[in-house]
């Protein structure tokens, strides 16, 4: 079943289509949702193996010029201008009121800044990028590059099989790398990185090549193919946000739990402090975070064995709405209902109790670290 004339399709849709995945409209693709085996097995197996993830929705780009770690540093509150080469970073994109219009991975490749947006933000993304500091460096798309990504603690034994010296990368490091499928040499360029909390690479590679790409890794022992039905239930597990879910416009870094993606040299003191869209607003949440703002994003368990979705309302223990839940399911590693909300400060510490209204009955759950289950992050 191909894809309504309305949607996109991914470089490898023929793909999933001959490996029998659920097709569902994502980020304005026909993405794959699961496959045969189901979402259960294809998150047990990326946590035992490795997983392969088409994630070619997403967005890329370059920044290219002397000025462009410069510029690029104007529009987020992360250093950008200190990253060495071959190093990656989190960042987060920002509106004059401090909300956030996307999260985001970047690398110094030396020759350029690399990009990795969101899809369903992607379109928006580029031209705010280009609105604001097109003037000062090339802001380049690359609608021709396809996204891979290979989770789970074999990824790297699968990978460096096919590409020699990958093993040597340590979490949120890339370089440019050559694949050898046994019939033919791709040039990729990778980082050690990804959205599980597992070990693994997620892997630019041009779409012409994405389908022999594809293929050399899934005929590897450890690997199979993995939908975006997994990719969420891996995601969540590992305390990460989604955009649009756990954070948007209306949240900023504080409010949503990621003041740890801002560096001293960005904070109050700091050398390059400010400077970023809603600077003022979120330098005044860092010092002050109970006086500047009113709630936090917090990870939440179930004490009933009763899954709690996205948008099931919160209320404190005197019934009164406190908020909502912004991702939630039964996690399948942890095999106990987990989600993440937003609550006010009193009640975001550890161990606080509020209860999710499900079909009318309260379900008793508590405040607890992030992640839920430990990552695997390989750092050397």
């Amino acid at each position: 079943m191909s894809a309504p004339e309305s949607l996109l399709n991914v470089p490898l849709n023929d793909l999933h289509i001959t490996l029998g995945a659920r097709m569902v409209p994502f980020a304005g693709y026909s993405m794959p949702v699961q496959y045969p085996v189901g979402l259960i097995a294809e998150h047990k197996h990326t946590r035992s193996a490795a997983g392969l993830f088409d994630v070619s929705h997403m967005g890329q780009l370059r920044l290219v010029g002397p000025d462009a770690a410069a510029a690029f540093e104007s529009l987020i509150p992360v250093d950008v201008i200190d990253l060495p080469v071959g190093k990656q970073r989190y960042g987060l994109l920002l509106n004059d009121e401090g909300g956030i219009l996307d999260d985001l991975m970047f690398v110094n490749r030396g020759t350029d800044i690399f990009v990795i947006v969101n899809g369903a933000c992607k379109v928006a993304d580029i031209a705010h990028i280009q609105a604001k500091i097109g003037s000062r460096c090339e802001v380049i798309p690359m609608p021709e590059r396809a996204l891979l990504a290979l989770q789970g603690p074999q990824a790297v034994t699968a990978l460096s099989r096919l590409a020699p010296g990958v093993e040597k990368l340590v979490f949120m490091t890339g370089g440019h790398f050559t694949v050898n499928t046994g019939t033919q040499q791709i040039d990729v360029f990778l980082t050690r990185s990804g959205y599980t909390g597992e070990d693994g690479f997620e892997i630019s590679v041009h779409a012409s090549d994405a389908l022999a790409l594809a293929n050399a890794l899934l005929a590897q022992p450890e690997v199979k193919p993995i939908g975006l039905g997994a990719r969420n239930s891996l995601r969540l597990e590992a305390g990460l946000p989604l955009y649009g879910n756990d954070i948007d416009t209306g949240t900023t870094p504080v409010e949503g739990a990621l003041q740890w993606a801002i560096q001293k040299v960005r904070r109050a003191g700091g050398a390059r402090a400010g400077g970023y869209p809603g600077a003022t607003k979120i330098t005044a949440q860092l010092a002050n975070e109970a006086a500047a703002t009113g709630k936090k994003r917090v990870g939440l368990v179930a004490l009933e064995r009763i899954p709690v979705r996205e948008h099931t309302e919160l209320q404190n223990l005197a019934g009164e709405r406190i908020g909502e839940v912004t991702s939630g399911l039964l996690g399948p590693t942890i095999d106990k209902p987990i989600a993440m909300g937003y609550v006010p400060l009193e009640l975001a510490a550890l161990g606080s109790r509020v209860n999710a209204i499900v079909r009318g009955k309260a379900v008793p759950m508590e405040v607890v670290a992030m992640p839920f289950v430990p990552t695997n992050y390989f750092r050397g």
